[in-house]
């Protein structure tokens, strides 16, 4: 637990923070098989609208990329394990076609979302400005259950440490959900009416 603490104070000390948004900027992100992902740009991070509920990894990397290429097995592995806590969104920023990232991902057997460069642009424009990242891969940012951001990390992250982040944020997700933080007390209710 402590060696994990510390990476996510390494990582966010690394990467800083991801400002707040102006408001409601919006994307629509087409995969290579043809799934739309709405995205809105929120106060504390990014919200997809599809994974609402789940555990995030917003991944840009590329085909060419080395420490890339050794993380494929590994998010292969989480999405199997953690299908109904997880969704991963792989951006390609490496300017990989869209025919041939299609082949490139069945021949790796990449059971999450790949998203060409070529189909987000605007999108990544807004990260870099959002987060401060100058394109280094590969590049993750780990949102939470509700979209905020919980930590962001250029380079390469073991298997271990990206599970334990998906058990950490699912344990504190049934935590507040069983702990709302602003529980209201009959008190407090029937004062309000009078």
């Amino acid at each position: 637990m402590k060696k994990l603490l510390r990476l996510f104070l390494v990582a966010l000390f690394a990467f800083g923070t991801l400002h707040a948004a102006e408001g409601g900027d919006r994307f629509t992100l087409k995969t290579i098989d043809g799934k739309r992902l709405d995205v809105l740009g929120v106060e504390n991070g990014i919200s997809f609208e599809k994974y609402k509920g789940k555990v995030v990894f917003l991944e840009f990397w590329g085909t060419h990329c080395p420490p890339c290429l050794m993380s494929i097995p590994h998010y292969i592995d989480l999405q199997k394990k953690y299908k109904d806590q997880l969704a991963i969104v792989a951006v390609e920023v490496q300017g990989t076609p869209e025919t041939m990232l299609k082949e490139f991902a069945k021949a790796k057997g990449m059971n999450y979302d790949i998203v060409p460069h070529e189909n987000a642009p605007a999108f990544i424009e807004y990260v870099q400005a959002r987060s401060g990242w100058e394109g280094a891969i590969p590049f993750l940012i780990i949102l939470d259950q509700q979209g905020n951001f919980v930590t962001g990390q250029v380079g390469l992250l073991s298997e271990d440490a990206l599970e334990g982040v998906i058990q950490t944020l699912g344990k504190m997700n049934k935590n507040e959900a069983k702990h709302p933080s602003t529980p209201s007390s009959p008190a407090s209710d029937s004062n309000s009416s009078k």
